[in-house]
This record gives structure tokens, sequence and C-alpha cells, in this order.
């Protein structure tokens, strides 16, 4: 019989398997009020307020999260930062209008475009070459995008990248600001960043005006929640709430928003403490992976000035298998396989181990130890057999955008074989996951080049995401 959820959660849970992955909680954080999380799971009953009309106690955690991040206002998240995406860009934008945007951003930001029938006009990362991690966002690449588009109504930048990548939001900031426009940062792998200076700055430090965080990832709280940060008076919080309302759930969990008040109380008492522990760990952690002689420890320093990196979040532990035997994936199973180590991320050549303040001496020995271990099985022999790597860089330039992302999912659609969509317009998106950059977004043409990069791809073992046909032998394009 196959097990039910419950059951096979529980059984997980007693396992051996130690998580570098998300939620930041570990699974070793759990507030005596939350223990039985039935015994605190209601609805809006007299005296526990609303999350769509704050006025007491929702109000009252909502206005230490403020205080605790220095911001203006901030916003509890029970939908995620997905909610929090979907929310910001609606209130910075018109109904058809414009926004300036990353082409990294989360497929949440893709899906504003589309429901507000958006313009949106591109910021691509470049790559770097020997890691395949895409880097940041210049200053520059703003500037010269928004006098070319002075349509546009709001940036949108991600910062950190889910690999730790930090842009410079502070002349960014300055830039966008220039053009009486908002600036939002989507920094959902960045709400641990301000509790120390181990760490990059946050955005609201360096003038973004909204700020999105998931407080799941990165630290102590359930999966799903979020923040929303605010601050100056470009944005309308009339219209924000307005949009609040509209993508978040009209029972929001009292669950969800208790683990969020927990979190942030030990954050009000204890942060100074168990950043210091944690950055102690951290820190022994990276100095033993500095010592790999065939793998290798991506270091802030090899990436930042560099690419549009102005920083890097080195709590995310990159480890290379460029020049190796082995690939991502391969190195993937052995952590887990062996040693029972899950990753937060695998890619071709790298995998992606995701720390936070609750790790434990225990967890960060037995990764630098696994690491170390199976770095000192390869011999000169095996480190001259070199596997052939996917080559998964991506060449970004202008696409031949013909209509809106809108107006091509909505229009009538034929699927078509991909080797025979060549300049057809496409209503799809096309991704290889990492870097997770769009390779066509819908109304944007099919290229040769195009077919050939998933042919490419295809022919790797590695997997095309966003289109419907999970094979990627077809692909939707507009009827003609």
């Amino acid at each position: 019989m196959k097990k039910y959820i419950d059951e096979a959660l529980y059984e997980y849970s007693k396992g051996e398997v130690y998580p570098f992955h998300m939620p930041g909680h570990k699974r070793s954080f759990c507030p005596e009020t939350l223990k039985n999380p039935y015994e605190i799971d209601i609805t809006e009953i007299t005296g526990f307020d609303n999350l769509h009309h704050a006025e007491g106690i929702l109000l009252e955690a909502q206005k230490r999260v403020a205080k605790l991040y220095h911001a203006d206002k901030s916003f509890y998240l029970i939908n995620g930062s997905t909610a929090g995406l979907l929310s910001a860009i609606s209130a910075c934008t018109s109904d058809g209008g414009s926004i300036l945007m990353a082409r990294n951003c989360h497929k949440a930001a893709y899906h504003a475009v589309y429901l507000r029938r958006l313009h949106a006009h591109y910021l691509y990362p470049a790559v770097f070459e020997e890691t395949e991690l895409n880097g940041g966002i210049t200053p520059k690449a703003v500037e010269e995008a928004l006098n070319v588009c002075p349509e546009i109504e709001a940036v949108l930048i991600t910062s950190p990248s889910y690999d730790g990548m930090v842009s410079d939001i502070a002349a960014i900031s300055e830039i966008v600001h220039a053009h009486q426009i908002p600036l939002i940062v989507d920094e959902a792998h960045g709400a641990h960043l301000r509790f120390s200076d181990t760490f990059p700055e946050s955005a609201l430090e360096n003038g973004a005006d909204i700020v999105i965080q998931s407080l799941h990832k990165t630290l102590p709280s359930l999966t799903q929640t979020a923040l929303l940060h605010t601050q100056g008076s470009l944005v309308s919080e009339e219209r924000l709430k307005r949009f609040l309302s509209i993508y978040q759930s009209s029972s929001p969990s009292y669950v969800f928003m208790s683990s969020m008040d927990a979190c942030i109380r030990l954050l009000e008492s204890s942060s100074e403490v168990l950043f210091k522990e944690y950055t102690v760990r951290l820190k022994e952690c990276r100095r033993k992976l500095s010592d790999l002689k065939h793998l290798h420890l991506v270091k802030p320093d090899e990436v930042v000035g560099k690419n549009g990196v102005y920083d890097m979040d080195c709590s995310k532990i990159i480890i290379s298998t460029k020049g190796t035997s082995i690939d991502g994936e391969m190195l993937r199973e052995k952590l887990l396989d062996k040693y029972q180590l899950e990753m937060e991320m695998t890619a071709p050549s790298y995998v992606l181990a995701l720390s936070s303040v609750m790790d434990s001496e225990e967890g960060f020995a037995r990764l630098a130890g696994a690491l170390l271990e199976i770095d000192s099985a390869f011999d000169s022999e095996m480190k001259n057999q070199i596997k052939e790597k996917a080559q998964t860089k991506i060449e970004f330039t202008d696409k031949d955008a013909i209509c809106t992302i809108a107006e091509a999912m909505d229009a009538d659609w034929e699927e078509v074989n991909l080797k025979e969509a060549e300049e057809r317009v496409s209503t799809e998106f096309a991704y290889l996951y990492p870097p997770g950059i769009p390779c066509i977004v819908p109304g944007e043409r099919v290229t040769k080049e195009l077919i050939e990069k998933i042919e490419s791809w295809k022919m790797q073992g590695l997997e095309v995401q966003g289109l419907i046909d999970y094979h990627a032998q077809k692909i939707r394009v507009q009827k003609r």
C-alpha cells in the first residue's frame, strides 16, 4: 500500500538525512506554542484581528516586523513571496503599462506581467563561464534602459539571486529614483542579511521602495511565510493593500502567522548571539572546504566586482565540479546516498547547499567531511578523465518580441514540432534550470538558434522546463 502524506513525512523526519535546503528552520526549531498546530488553528474570531484589515494583534505584530527590519511598513505574506511579487508589481504599474525587470526573475513576476498585461523590458545578467553561475545587474544597464524607455513605471531586480549574487542596489536605487519611479527588490533569499556583518547589506538599507523576503527560506519559520517591506512615498499604500487582499487567501492561516511572530520574537531577543555562533560555524565549514583540491568552493573574491556582482551571500555554499570526472548530479547523488546529505539545488556543474542560522555544528562538519572525502578519492588518473559537461551558458540578447506576454498567452494556439517552429510566435515559456532564465517567453519569436540550443540540451540529458510538453518535442505557438 502506498504511504499517506503524513505517514511519509513522519517517517522521513525520523531518518538520518540532513537538510542543506530550505526551509530555514531545518526541522529543528519549534516554539512550545506550535507543537500542536491544531490547538491554535483558528479563523478571524473576536480578539484576533483580520489580516486584510489589521487593527489589533496582527497590526502590532507587523509593526514589530517593521521596527526590526527598519522599514516604514511591513506586511505578513501567508501566500509566500509569490503573493508579494504579484502585489508589488500590480501596485506599481498601470494596466497595460511597462516594467523593467531582470530576466532571471521568479516566475511569479512573469505571472504579474501577464495579469497586468504589461510590456516587459529586460535586464540580462552575465554568466560566469567557469561556473555557469548568473552574475548581477549593473547600474549602467538600468540607466541605459530607463533612458531608452521613459514609459517604464517600475524596476524589478532579484538580489540576492538563488546563488547568492548581490547587485549594487544603492546605485541602482539612485538611478531609478532619478526617474521618479519605484524600485522593487525580490530579496526572497535575503531575510537573514541584516542580522550579521558577515552577509551583504539588505536592499532596505540601500533605498529600495519595496523589498520582498521569504522568512521560510533562510530563517526559522514555516514554509509559505514571507514579508513585504515598504519605505518612501513612491508606492501607494492603498493600492498595495488592495492587491495584497486580492492575491492572498481570505482565510489566512493563524498557524503561519504565529510561526512568523515566533521567528520575529526570536530575532528580537537573540539574533546577535544566534548569528554570531552561526557565522563562526559557517566560516569554519568554508575554511575546511577551501582545502578541496579537485572540487571547488566558489568564494566571494572570485565573483565580486565581475559580471555585475557587487557582493555575495556566503551562506550559500556552492561546490563546483568543473574539471573533475563527475557532474553536479553525480555529486548530489553521492552526498545523499552515501552521506545522507540533501542539497538545495543541483546544476550540471555544481551543487548548492543552503545554510541557515539553524544549522548545527554537526551538520556543517558532516558536509565538510563528506566533500573532503569525495575530493580525496580523485587521484590524478580520475582527474584527467574529465567528463564532458553540458554547456548551459546562454548568450543573452534582446529577443524579437512580437507582442506582450498577455497577448500571446491569451491568443489562439496550436502545438507544433519544435523543429518546425522557427519564426513562429511562442505562447509558452522555455528555460533550463539552472540558470532559470527563460530563453523564450510568450510573445517572442522562435529562432533557429533557440531550437538548436534546446535540442542540444535534450541530447545532453538536461530537462527543459516551462513547456506543456515535458519532453520538449513540441511547443505551443500562435495560430496563423
